[in-house]
């Protein structure tokens, strides 16, 4: 938790405090990245580079970046790919979808050091306790936390021991497409054409009843279709994601993508062709 460093060393004893301290700077960095710095940060989210993710250093500061080649990494890593759907949604539910992914990184980092330090059920309630007490970074970037505010604030004094009945809401942030995305893990999304191509080339009885040549032909090429994963034909029915730079199909559950999140991006690379340009 040392300078714009990843984490302490192995060995330092560490409070609740010091930690939440780490948190609370990893925190300020991100927070800046989405709003007084937004527009730089847009713009090295380009969707044609590679897996980018968010960084928060405890010096306050943040960096988009690849992430780390460590096996296992240092510390927990951030939601990977967050650059694919800058294109493809509304800017501030992108914006606000990277926050959501930024508080569950943070939460991340802090209780990796809980247990890294050997906390005891007091001093993990008491991280807990001294994070809950902070809005959170999508409250702040979404505005949530000024409209709690004003909920709190009596207009009149006749309304002031009236306890306010309004609850923020999330979908009064983020379309309903994105709350679908909220609810996988990242990486966001590949290319549309391609998964739908896929997820359609089991040929309909109908059509295979009808004795159209090429429909049987397209049907028994996607038969013999193996995933580049588990190696199968298998769930001939299901969803399935071809790669754009080695054109290998790819079960959806294989590579953990849905038709959801297959909306969203450009240009599809698998888990391999992904690795192989990053040790590049």
């Amino acid at each position: 938790m040392d300078g714009g460093g990843s984490g302490p060393a192995p060995n330092a004893a560490r409070t609740a405090d010091e930690v939440f301290r780490d948190y609370k700077a990893r925190r300020a960095g991100m927070i800046k990245a989405l709003t007084t710095d937004v527009e730089r940060f847009f713009k090295l989210c380009d969707p044609e580079k590679e897996n980018l993710c968010l960084y928060g250093y405890p010096n306050e500061t943040w960096e988009v970046t690849l992430p780390a080649e460590e096996v296992p990494p240092e510390i927990p890593e951030p939601a990977l790919g967050i650059n694919f759907a800058r294109d493809g949604m509304n800017e501030k539910d992108w914006l606000a979808l990277v926050a959501v992914h930024s508080d569950s990184w943070l939460l991340s980092v802090a209780f990796y050091f809980g247990a890294r330090f050997g906390f005891d059920r007091e001093a993990r309630r008491r991280l807990f306790s001294m994070i809950n007490n902070m809005p959170t970074i999508f409250e702040v970037v979404t505005g949530a936390v000024k409209k709690q505010a004003k909920e709190k604030t009596p207009n009149s004094s006749s309304k002031s021991n009236k306890p306010s009945s309004k609850v923020v809401n999330v979908s009064h942030f983020l379309l309903p497409s994105n709350l679908e995305i909220l609810a996988d893990n990242m990486p966001l999304c590949p290319q549309q054409s391609r998964a739908e191509s896929r997820s359609k080339a089991k040929v309909p009885k109908d059509e295979e009843e009808s004795g159209d040549d090429d429909g049987d032909e397209e049907a028994e090429e996607h038969d013999n279709t193996l995933c580049g994963t588990c190696g199968t034909n298998d769930g001939k029915d299901q969803f399935w994601i071809c790669c754009d730079n080695c054109e290998k199909w790819y079960h959806g559950k294989c590579v953990k993508i849905t038709p959801a999140r297959a909306e969203h991006i450009k240009q599809y690379k698998c888990p391999d062709c992904t690795n192989k340009r990053a040790r590049a």
